[in-house]
């Protein structure tokens, strides 16, 4: 059978974006990666598969999941930074309970801001993830993100409803960028609209952080002397692979 490999962030520069596989029926996503490290790409050392998680066909699987003909298998590094779509986030749904969106323009947070209030609102709630100068003691030229865009706007989506039924919230926004990001831009801007400023900080906080973890979105920074994928936070238990490398012997 075929399957479609997907690669993102540092693992990218090892194998390459994409490439078709031909495995044997009924083989798995362990058995994937042992072909991965052991048959790497030309001139490429054999990746790292020891802090990844496996999306198939857009969802997060275990190891031992059965791969079928035709499956998309993406090799997710660490995260940097979730009816889903990419959509420009001055969209018409504003007004609904959850705005989730990915893009490649510039992110307007006035005006998302003011979009989001009601009347019935007690507090608004906003975290703006804004582009410095600055990083590990080097400065930064801009950044680069890059996601699986699919799988990202999906997780985005899955946030938003998750903290409506967690915490007492009335909206929430969720916009992410892609591409090239200039000094002083936003990355990622989330608006919790609320009667009630705790639940609207709770909630926003418990946003960003499981977004950090969990959206297939990565970060590249851009230095006057080089560049690098920034490192990713730990995947959480739930979707972390387990995956065991070789040892040294082998």
């Amino acid at each position: 059978m075929q399957v479609r490999i997907l690669a993102f962030g540092i693992l990218k520069e090892s194998l390459g974006p994409t490439a078709a596989l031909e495995l044997p029926e009924g083989a798995s996503v362990s058995d994937l990666l042992h072909h991965l490290r052991s048959n790497p790409p030309a001139g490429s050392k054999a990746p790292d598969f020891r802090s990844i998680a496996v999306g198939v066909n857009a969802e997060y699987v275990p190891a031992s999941h059965v791969l079928r003909e035709g499956d998309e298998v993406a090799l997710l590094p660490p995260v940097s930074g979730g009816a889903a779509r990419t959509a420009d986030p001055l969209d018409k749904s504003i007004g609904e309970p959850t705005n989730v969106s990915l893009t490649r323009e510039v992110i307007d947070a006035d005006c998302l801001v003011a979009a989001a209030k009601r009347p019935e609102d007690g507090a608004v709630v906003v975290f703006d993830g804004i582009v410095r100068n600055h990083s590990r003691g080097r400065e930064t030229l801009y950044l680069e993100y890059e996601g699986y865009e699919e799988m990202a706007v999906r997780q985005m989506k899955e946030l938003a409803e998750q903290a409506h039924s967690k915490f007492a919230i009335r909206h929430v926004t969720l916009v992410h960028r892609l591409g090239r990001l200039e000094i002083g831009e936003s990355s990622v801007l989330i608006i919790v609209a609320s009667a009630h400023r705790a639940a609207a900080y709770e909630a926003s906080r418990w946003i960003i952080d499981t977004l950090k973890q969990t959206v297939p979105i990565w970060k590249k920074e851009v230095f006057a002397d080089g560049a690098v994928w920034a490192p990713g936070e730990p995947f959480p238990a739930s979707v972390a692979l387990n995956f065991e490398e070789p040892n040294a012997n082998g």
